[in-house]
């Protein structure tokens, strides 16, 4: 039988997934067997598990931390946002169909049976169960069947871990004004508090820890310092998006990644983020493209309605002028947006059809059916700024709706094996355009190197980053700083009290 905990959190961003991260790695470290659990997600970053489900990537990375493989038991519900009012649902991995707010607010209930099925699933197979929620607890509003929160925590009969904010401010008042909010049996459920992203002397804080121990009947299990880690984020909260310096130091590598309206997946570039020779930032208008050495378009859950904001926003004009004679390289929607057209027959997106950026000898026509493949191959005829990629392994998923053809008579850049004997092309290129559905792309270090001093030698500068791990090989590192964290900062002789 499994023991389980839940890490709720005062609103949205407060770091709840990276403590139930720390959790699961800590755990692992002491020889359980743990899995994360996460009954309801919303995010535009997801995962494709080996049998070809989808799921959302934070119950991915904290998998990774309990070192067992990603299961869509982990997430039965996943909510991709398609506008500010609707999202894709997808449940046990498949898409079930687009729902407004309303909609699937009547139709949650109906889930309950499955997500009961898939944390039973956890519970038989696994000592430990780390569950997180979504938002806050305390949002009132939403408490009607609540699926995800205090109303999941009550389905499996789980003890609550409440985490703050305090870089944001006022993390006092988020705890308390939170357990105010809460029922009474909800009250009774959370046994400690976690102050989260503290910065400075940890004595100053003492007063006001003792008070909020006194006003909220429970104990501060841990402040947890503000820590910066190479690690996924799962959605648009993420710190990642600050611009870093457009005016970067001139030996380094200027990469700039367009952050679309609806951007997914945006974890592709994350390895980048390890290497001191790389300025990688994201850029949302004219005024921030700056002198990059590469421009990235990322994926999209609306290719259609990306295109058009790229378009208003000018982005597009100036990323046709830098694509006539430096690289561009776009991944998946971005790969769509840089071809000739986009066709929507069956409308799975706005309908209709728009004209592409023409970067690319490419038509795509999107369809219902949602491509879901994990997927692995190696460069092959790749020319241009890029032509030191011939040969190299790759590896990756694939996750998208509708198909792109290649109309230019040319080959793709990369031999995908389907299996012992049969091999496709994937992916187009023109000049030092470059686009591929294959998302992972960079995860590998020998990839990324070839990328960078690629890069560095066209400006006429030395780019030699050394050996570079792998991105599985980072995130072990990350996940190792991340424990030691956890362990220093947080009471997990108490937390295995609660844990039973």
């Amino acid at each position: 039988m499994s023991h389980n905990i839940m890490v709720q959190g005062s609103m949205s961003g407060v770091g709840k997934s990276l403590v139930a991260a720390g959790l699961c790695r800590v755990l692992f470290e002491d020889g359980h067997s743990v899995a994360p659990f996460k009954s309801q997600n919303m995010a535009l970053n997801s995962y494709i598990t080996p049998d070809g489900l989808e799921m959302g990537r934070a119950q991915v990375l904290q998998a990774f931390a309990a070192g067992t493989e990603p299961d869509v038991a982990m997430n039965p519900i996943l909510l991709k946002p398609t506008s500010d009012v609707g999202s894709q649902v997808i449940v046990n991995g498949e898409i079930v169909g687009n729902m407004s707010a309303s909609e699937y607010f009547e139709y949650k209930k109906k889930l309950i049976p499955g997500i009961m099925e898939a944390y039973g699933k956890l519970k038989a197979s696994y000592e430990y169960i780390v569950l997180e929620g979504a938002g806050s607890p305390a949002e009132i509003n939403l408490n009607t069947d609540d699926i995800v929160n205090m109303g999941m925590a009550k389905l499996v009969e789980a003890p609550v871990i409440l985490v703050g904010d305090i870089d944001r401010g006022g993390v006092f008042a988020q705890l308390i004004g939170t357990l105010m909010l809460l029922k009474e049996d909800e009250r009774a459920r959370v046994k400690g508090l976690v102050i989260n992203k503290f910065r400075g002397d940890r004595g100053i804080l003492e007063p006001g820890i003792k008070m909020l121990e006194e006003k909220a009947g429970i104990p501060v299990l841990g402040v947890l310092p503000y820590t910066e880690l190479n690690l996924e984020d799962e959605d648009s909260l993420t710190d990642r998006f600050k611009n870093r310096s457009e005016d970067a130091d001139g030996d380094m590598i200027d990469i700039a990644v367009v952050r679309l309206p609806r951007i997914s997946n945006f974890t592709d570039f994350a390895i980048f983020e390890s290497i001191k020779e790389v300025n990688l930032r994201y850029i949302r208008s004219v005024r921030d493209f700056g002198q990059p050495d590469m421009v990235i378009l990322p994926g999209s859950k609306n290719t259609m309605g990306d295109l058009k904001w790229l378009r208003e926003s000018g982005l597009e004009k100036r990323i046709k002028e830098f694509a006539a004679d430096n690289p561009v390289f776009g991944i998946c929607g971005g790969y769509q947006m840089l071809g000739i057209s986009v066709e929507d027959p069956e409308g799975v997106e706005e309908g209709g059809s728009i004209e592409g950026m023409g970067l690319l000898p490419v038509k795509t026509v999107l369809k219902n059916k949602k491509t879901r493949s994990r997927s692995a191959g190696s460069f092959k005829e790749v020319r241009g700024i890029f032509s030191g990629l011939n040969g190299l392994s790759c590896r990756g998923y694939e996750i998208h709706v509708g198909e792109s053809e290649n109309v230019g008579g040319e080959g793709g850049i990369i031999s995908i094996n389907e299996s012992v004997d049969i091999k496709r092309d994937e992916g187009c290129q023109r000049g030092d355009v470059y686009g591929t559905y294959l998302h992972g792309i960079f995860d590998e270090g020998k990839i990324v190197r070839t990328v960078l001093s690629s890069l560095g030698k066209r400006r006429g500068i030395e780019i030699d980053p050394g050996d570079i791990p792998s991105f599985d090989e980072i995130r072990e590192r990350e996940f190792s700083r991340l424990s030691t964290v956890i362990r220093s900062c947080m009471n997990m002789d108490e937390i295995y009290r609660i844990l039973g």
